[in-house]
């Protein structure tokens, strides 16, 4: 399978904070979901995609693409979802369709105006009247507009309620039916990402924990509750971090079934994904001890 987006050895150094060498693909036909607490570099690797910073080391690919030498080509098949709405607020989406159709070669008004109605979103009110669910799906319409065939969301769910959610989660779902379409999802509600994510990156205070198939991920990782008698007789080698508790200790465990294997009589639930993301959080705080 081809990846649609490579970070290769990507690193970029700031005063307080260093984004150390990261590989990342992407592959076509996929969505990738990257996690990690606000603060730990998801944001800026979606900003040296776009060249937003510049680059300390490493390359970027976009469909094989230098991101800084061919970045117009790259950006023309790229519809980037961000955080928060881009677009001026007295303008209505009638105006949004009139400035895109002039930015994107392949700029598809019929598709635009279809989306609007699907999402039930006025063509000619102001977007400063809109929902937050609504400005959301207005950027959603507008990556989808232009025959994009990689798609950049930024923490497209903060703020929106179970409903709206779920409308997007099936609006990514059918984008990526046709096989050479990739998602790349940023988010910290990993909730949504278990649902429709297929591979999964975790990335804390710079570096990259893990990047993984998402089924294969959740398999393998589990939460051990041990005693506080026993906690001394674990071995090392098989948890990654721990958290006491009123009643003994939680364990993060990496490979839950040999663990098994050597504790046949210990209580080992599965993990999510966001159980995961913070085990490792806290143990880079120093807060959970560590093997």
């Amino acid at each position: 399978m081809k990846n649609s987006l490579l970070w290769h050895k990507a690193e970029k150094k700031f005063d307080s904070f260093y984004l150390h060498p990261t590989t990342i693909a992407v592959e076509q036909g996929s969505i990738m979901g990257l996690i990690g607490q606000n603060g730990s570099g998801k944001t800026t690797l979606i900003k040296l995609l776009f060249n937003l910073i510049r680059l300390d080391g490493g390359e970027i690919k976009v469909f094989d693409l230098d991101s800084r030498k061919q970045e117009l080509q790259i950006k023309q098949r790229i519809g980037f979802v961000p955080d928060n709405n881009l677009f001026y607020e007295k303008f209505t989406p009638k105006d949004i369709h009139k400035i895109l159709s002039k930015l994107y070669e392949n700029w598809q008004e019929n598709l635009f105006f279809q989306y609007l109605e699907k999402f039930e979103i006025p063509k000619t009110k102001n977007i400063e009247h809109f929902s937050m669910g609504m400005k959301k799906k207005l950027l959603i319409a507008a990556a989808l507009s232009h025959k994009a065939e990689l798609l950049i969301l930024d923490e497209p769910m903060n703020g929106l309620d179970p409903v709206a959610r779920g409308e997007i989660r099936d609006i990514l779902q059918e984008f990526i039916e046709t096989e050479n379409h990739s998602v790349l999802l940023s988010s910290h509600i990993t909730e949504d990402l278990e649902k429709i994510a297929d591979y999964v990156t975790l990335i804390e205070k710079g570096q990259i924990i893990f990047s993984q198939n998402k089924e294969i991920l959740l398999e393998n990782y589990g939460i051990a509750h041990i005693g506080k008698n026993e906690f001394s007789e674990i071995e090392k080698q098989y948890y990654v971090s721990f958290r006491k508790n009123a009643f003994g200790y939680d364990m993060l465990l990496k490979n839950k079934k040999a663990f098994l294997e050597k504790y046949s009589g210990a209580v080992v639930d599965n993990a999510h994904l966001e159980d995961i993301m913070l085990f490792y959080h806290e143990r880079k705080k120093g807060v959970i001890a560590s093997c």
